[in-house]
């Protein structure tokens, strides 16, 4: 696949996802290629990730090894870890900054448990949307603590993404956050059958027998009738709940979550869990914003809270940081 892609389109770039527990040279010869990343889960201390992961701490102190070496031979840039949380038995999230930090990983994307594969079963609290905004929020003031105490800027991937889509109109980086969300357009998922799914969660929901979202083989290409059945919801411009949101141009749109959640895409927008999550965020993202607390200042980077202040002349900053 690798060659193919390289032989035929003028840049290419590949995310590998691995446990990194055996490694041989075959292995560490992917890595290497230039146009290559690495991404793994790094679910906080070795404690907590042999807990959630590994039930082994050998193999957590063998997974650690070949993360450290990762990171020595391509560099944090091309190495990423992702930290999965159950919001009922959250980790200690100062000890799960550290563990970032101290491997010189400066990006956390802190996820809830999976809905759309098997994990949902053992976690049926990953559906409530209010205890994960407010733990979401709680990790986004400790970073910003944190960032001003150390001077060292840990980001929250999926908070930065959403300041972007704020401040840089048309920024569609997070494939899981853009307006038109087209499925099947420009991203595909190809299983070990051959089997073609327009997200690695549609993939995740036919493997728990929940539903068959596939949209065609590897043999025989893309069943574009089945895309389109799909797309009938893949933009917010002219939902009737969408619509009357302040935040609109910056939000988007996730079929695939409707779908595992409710079974369904037409659910009245304001009802589903992918709205109240962005809800919350864009509120904390426009408080921030417009507080001149100088901690904040720091996280988000120079300039970016520099709004004139008569857009919001009774904002009370220390009211705006808690929030």
């Amino acid at each position: 696949m690798q060659a193919f892609c390289r032989e035929r389109f003028s840049a290419s770039q590949f995310v590998v996802c691995s446990n990194l527990q055996r490694l041989g040279s075959r292995e560490w010869g992917v890595f290497e290629e230039p146009d290559t990343y690495l991404s793994t889960s790094l679910d906080g201390d070795a404690a907590t990730h042999t807990r959630q992961r590994t039930q082994s701490p050998a193999l957590t102190r063998e997974f650690l090894g070949n993360l450290r070496l990762a990171i020595d031979r391509l560099g944090p840039q091309r190495v990423s870890a992702l930290p999965t949380i159950d919001v009922e038995h959250p980790p200690d999230l100062a000890a799960l900054i550290d563990s970032y930090e101290e491997l010189g990983l400066t990006s956390i994307y802190l996820r809830p448990v999976n809905y759309h594969g098997f994990a949902r079963r053992k976690a049926p609290s990953a559906g409530d949307a209010q205890q994960w905004n407010v733990l979401h929020a709680a990790f986004i003031d400790l970073l910003v603590e944190r960032n001003h105490r150390t001077g060292r800027i840990i980001e929250e991937y999926y908070f930065s993404q959403s300041l972007k889509r704020v401040l840089r109109p048309g920024h569609d980086n997070h494939v899981d956050l853009r307006n038109p969300n087209l499925l099947g357009e420009d991203s595909v998922v190809i299983d070990y059958d051959g089997r073609l799914y327009p997200t690695d969660e549609a993939r995740m929901l036919a493997r728990i027998g929940r539903i068959d979202l596939s949209i065609g083989n590897a043999a025989h290409g893309i069943d574009y009738a089945r895309v389109a059945h799909l797309n009938a919801s893949a933009l917010n411009n002219f939902d009737p709940d969408c619509i009357h949101c302040p935040y609109q141009p910056f939000c988007g749109t996730d079929t695939i979550d409707d779908v595992s959640r409710y079974g369904r895409i037409d659910l009245p927008r304001f009802e589903t869990w992918f709205c109240a999550r962005q809800l919350a965020v864009f509120d904390k993202i426009f408080a921030m914003l417009y507080t001149r607390d100088e901690r904040i200042a720091n996280s988000l980077a120079a300039g970016l809270n520099s709004l004139p202040a008569a857009l919001a002349p009774s904002l009370d900053d220390s009211a705006a940081y808690q929030s």
